[in-house]
């Protein structure tokens, strides 16, 4: 009998809800700080 695996669909997360209605949310990535801002132009722009 093959082994069929299906593959795992990735979380989804609303932008809006990590920046908490505002344009910035930070993320911490093994101790790592990672700032992700919402543009004006509506686009996501992740900095470390």
């Amino acid at each position: 009998m093959d082994h069929v695996t299906t593959p795992k669909t990735p979380p989804l997360h609303r932008a809006a809800e990590l920046t908490a209605g505002g344009s910035l949310a930070l993320i911490d990535l093994q101790g790592q700080i990672y700032t992700l801002r919402i543009t004006k132009a509506g686009k996501l722009i992740l900095t470390k």
